[in-house]
């Protein structure tokens, strides 16, 4: 198969550290990172925004230890970064580790991240404006059309994707037009190919639900008295708005209802700690579906040097 320039590869030779958010995945990973000779490289879709510091846990210097870590503040609060933007930027952190006589430690709790840096990411041929243009008005004109036009030229991809999922169905049509071929019959050949790639290992930290619904609730308290709210008055004072990105962390969105007058801050500071609860579910939903996660049990009080040496064993 011919890759394509919208194709990257799993990260290879690294060790992963992942578990859901306020699992203390940063203290054991600066210590694991100690024990194994490692460099970290975050795993934390908001940790790459310079001047979001509170809102998004990031690791401060004095917590980092002296570990170097990376793809942290690499771009400005109102840039859109993308998964793909990762991919390249942790493949060129990991080879600057690795030339460095170094181990490569993944450490972080985004799912999307950690799937693509353990299996990679298929987007196939370039986008077609003209042809995705001519599809939508089709659509319009006749609803149901695209699905059928999928069914006849791409059975697979008609079986998997709905109706009345359009942007999917239109993809599908797009890549079949470019390359004569399904979705299913790429994705098919490139899970063969990457997973002929060198093993890699994962541990994530397991945590019983009511144990960390209770870790989360201190640590949403401790970000508020650390100021919080502060660093998004900041934020509006930089005169350009968040991107759609970096609105997705927790908290923003929010606390600038607050500032706008939509809101009262109890209230925000509750719906904080709620939807970091049902992040950290849909976290588990995602572990649970990726390949090669050992867990870890974590109870209280945690003992991040102790678990360090615990996870240390597991992965040398």
């Amino acid at each position: 198969m011919s890759l394509s320039a919208e194709t990257i590869l799993p990260i290879d030779d690294a060790f992963f550290l992942t578990g859901p958010t306020a699992g203390g995945k940063t203290k054991i990973g600066v210590r694991l990172a100690k024990l194994i000779d490692a460099e970290v490289i975050s795993l934390d879709s908001m940790a790459v925004y310079r001047m979001m510091d509170i809102g998004t846990a990031k690791p401060t210097e004095s917590e980092r230890e002296g570990v170097p870590h990376h793809l942290i503040d690499v771009c400005d609060p109102w840039d859109e970064y993308s998964l793909a933007s990762y991919l390249k930027d942790a493949a060129r952190a990991a080879g600057g580790i690795r030339a460095r006589g170094k181990r490569v430690l993944f450490v972080g709790g985004t799912p999307l991240y950690l799937k693509g840096a353990l299996c990679g990411i298929f987007e196939g041929p370039p986008a077609d404006p003209a042809y995705r243009t001519e599809l939508i008005r089709l659509e319009e004109s006749e609803p149901g059309s695209l699905h059928r036009l999928l069914a006849e030229r791409a059975p697979d991809d008609a079986r998997r994707l709905h109706p009345n999922d359009t942007r999917r169905v239109i993809r599908a049509l797009e890549i079949f037009r470019a390359s004569g071929k399904s979705i299913s019959s790429f994705q098919t050949q490139f899970h063969a190919e990457k997973s002929e790639t060198n093993q890699r290992r994962g541990i994530l930290l397991d945590w019983d639900r009511p144990v960390l619904n209770g870790r989360i609730n201190r640590r949403v308290d401790l970000m508020m008295r650390d100021g919080f709210m502060d660093e998004v008055r900041r934020l509006t004072a930089l005169g350009r708005p968040l991107s759609k990105t970096a609105l997705q962390g927790v908290g923003y969105a929010e606390l600038l209802a607050v500032l706008r007058g939509e809101s009262e801050l109890s209230g925000a500071v509750e719906r904080i700690k709620l939807r970091t609860r049902r992040f950290a579910k849909r976290q588990a939903t995602w572990f649970r579906s990726l390949p090669g996660l050992t867990p870890v049990k974590m109870t209280e009080p945690a003992d991040p040097e102790a678990k360090a040496h615990e996870i240390a064993e597991l992965l040398l």
